[in-house]
């Protein structure tokens, strides 16, 4: 498992002993310039002070190896009369000033002079610069190498000091339950954390809704389960205790209408389930042809429509395209259509249209029937509710659909009165412009 603590350590160290690389080499070098500096001075004044000494017939001092220098002096006609060292890989030929010679031994820096009748050459290894160089590169880091460990120590501790605010976080979350989510406290949680506190309450927010809709929605559902089916119940005692055909008939007549309202309750639960914003498994969107929709749908509801002899048509469908789940649209009408159809009275009539207006594709479903005050037309969104007085047959969830369904399409859903005095379903949908 990755730790945070651990590569922020391993990083910082890692950055650490580089930049004491880079500074050690910058260093060396320095140290190197300041030494070529003093050394290039020492060889010449080294060679200023033979000038005064004597030397006669060619000779070859003893080597010695506790000197860095070899020595070399020539008379005015080339003839050496010195060598410090016996086998020294040097040229025997002087170039007057400092000069960098390469050799089989590595480089030598040399400083050359006349004095006199006399040509004097001081030479000194490159190497000897180069270790002193590195030595006091060396003793320069050698204390921050030294405290290597201990600044490891160091920033392992701030390091989980820095941290202890999302140890707090996570027992935060670690102490939320799902009966009673709550945000997050943000008091002391660093500013590059707070985005994270910010995602995780809004994240709770968004679960507490949706557990709570869950819960009021089983407990809504339950309650209108309960009345159907005690229904039922006395429907099928009453069938039981028939006294002859006729009573049987009519009782099993009461019962099976008894089965078709909770049957079609069943349906609009299921349907509401899946239509929830939130509900796992969310259909894809395509684009879907309003006017083909509603030519397609119409015909089901012309039965029903017939029966109770309701003018239901399609007063303009306008060409209008949107992306959408299909299945989903064709609940929405379906629904739209049925509650109209149920609520105008016999001799109405209900109208479905699709306009474009604003932008967007209106689908309009508007009927001649009684109507809803403004004032109840928010709460007829809701799950269950029912107008009080209400006598037609309904499970209270027709409306509650639509509204899942138009904001799982980020559709505009509006109430209001018809020409003919009934209610007006508008659904704006956004129109696909592109493929």
């Amino acid at each position: 498992m990755n730790s945070i603590r651990r590569t922020l350590l391993v990083s910082l160290l890692s950055a650490i002993v580089v930049v004491l690389g880079i500074g050690g080499y910058a260093t060396y070098r320095t140290a190197h310039d300041e030494i070529d500096t003093v050394m290039d001075y020492n060889l010449r004044q080294f060679a200023l002070s033979l000038r005064d000494q004597r030397f006669g017939q060619p000779a070859v001092s003893a080597p010695d190896a506790a000197l860095d220098f070899v020595i070399q002096i020539w008379d005015g006609h080339g003839l050496r009369l010195y060598l410090s060292h016996p086998h020294s890989v040097l040229p025997d030929l002087a170039r007057f000033g400092y000069t960098t010679i390469d050799t089989s031994d590595g480089q030598w820096r040399a400083f050359a002079m006349s004095l006199g009748d006399r040509v004097i050459q001081i030479a000194q290894p490159m190497r000897v610069r180069s270790r002193l160089a590195a030595n006091a590169a060396l003793r320069t880091l050698t204390p921050l190498l030294v405290a290597l460990p201990l600044l490891g120590l160091l920033i392992w501790y701030l390091v989980g000091r820095g941290l202890r605010p999302l140890e707090q976080l996570a027992r935060g979350v670690r102490a939320q339950r799902p009966e009673a989510l709550g945000p997050l406290d943000a008091a002391g949680v660093p500013a590059e954390a707070r985005p994270l506190v910010d995602a995780l309450n809004g994240l709770l927010g968004r679960l507490e809704a949706t557990l709570a809709s869950q819960r009021a929605f089983v407990a809504d559902a339950a309650h209108e389960l309960r009345t159907p089916l005690t229904a039922l119940q006395l429907q099928l005692q009453l069938t039981e205790r028939a006294r002859d055909a006729a009573e049987r008939e009519q009782a099993l007549a009461d019962l099976r209408a008894g089965l078709m309202r909770s049957i079609h309750l069943v349906n609009q639960l299921l349907t509401l389930a899946r239509a929830e914003p939130d509900a796992d498994g969310a259909s894809r969107h395509e684009p879907v042809d309003l006017a083909a929709l509603v030519r397609s749908e119409l015909p089901a509801h012309a039965p029903l429509a017939e029966a109770r002899h309701i003018d239901l048509g399609a007063a303009e469908l306008a060409e209008a395209t949107v992306a959408a789940d299909a299945a989903a649209l064709r609940t929405l009408l379906a629904n739209l259509v049925d509650n109209a159809i149920r609520y105008t009275p016999d001799g109405g009539r209900v109208d479905v249209a699709v306009a474009h207006e604003g932008g967007r594709a209106w689908l309009t479903v508007a009927d001649s029937g009684p109507g809803i005050p403004p004032g109840e037309r928010e709460r007829v969104l809701d799950r269950f509710y029912r107008r009080a007085g209400t006598d037609t047959p309904g499970s209270g969830l027709g409306l509650a659909i639509v509204k899942r369904i138009a904001e799982r399409h980020d559709a505009v859903l509006t109430l209001d009165a018809s020409e003919a005095g009934g209610l007006r379903v508008r659904v704006g949908f956004r129109i696909q412009t592109g493929p």
